[in-house]
């Protein structure tokens, strides 16, 4: 099986490419035995979006990710698996994935900065997410285990359920993942978070 191939970026960063993306998508779907429509149907999206996806034409929203590997019982970390650094224990500065979920849209500016290269051995997930200015996710996100996480930079409004809190540098919270959450930078520059949850969904 082969493994999502990483792109090396002008400032170092490894960086996903869509199309390989779309065939470790592809490939879920089909060793599912789901059509696109019935995945599209299931995972709340629509038909032509995602054989874009798989072809690599389009990426997802991180909450349109997040339903489809609930359908097919996988996780986002399986979908842009990575190789183990030195001995799966140091990850070096510069050389650690950066996940764009949707260069389309670029101004909404998240990227995912991978910590923990996913592993099914890990009981941890753990991602710097930056958001640039102006920033957003593209919607709520539920899904099953617990989080937490510490403002590194940047100042970020953070929802969970019907509640909002500003928060800033130095600033950390937890809570369980089920309940809806979503986030946006609400600062004059870019964000980063250090965000770990278990079990590992991304």
């Amino acid at each position: 099986m082969n493994k999502i191939e990483l792109e090396k970026q002008p400032n170092g960063i490894t960086e996903t490419n869509p199309a390989r993306l779309g065939i470790r998508l592809k490939l879920a779907r089909q060793t599912r035995g789901l059509t696109l429509k019935a995945l599209s149907e299931a995972a709340n999206c629509s038909e032509s979006l995602l054989s874009k996806i798989e072809n690599g034409k389009a990426s997802p929203s991180l909450p349109m990710l997040h339903r489809l590997v609930q359908v097919l019982e996988t996780n986002i970390g399986w979908m842009f698996e990575e190789s183990d650094g030195e001995e799966g224990i140091v990850f070096r500065a510069g050389a650690r994935p950066l996940i764009a979920l949707d260069p389309l849209r670029r101004g909404e500016g998240i990227s995912l900065e991978r910590v923990i290269p996913y592993s099914p051995g890990h009981l941890l997930q753990c991602n710097i997410h930056h958001i640039e200015k102006d920033g957003a996710s593209a919607g709520p996100i539920q899904h099953a285990g617990e989080e937490v996480g510490y403002i590194l930079s940047g100042e970020v409004e953070l929802t969970v359920g019907e509640k909002q809190f500003e928060l800033k540098e130095g600033d950390a919270f937890v809570f369980n993942s089920d309940l809806p959450h979503s986030y946006r930078n609400t600062g004059k520059k870019r964000a980063s978070i250090f965000w770990v949850n278990t079990p590992p969904t991304f």
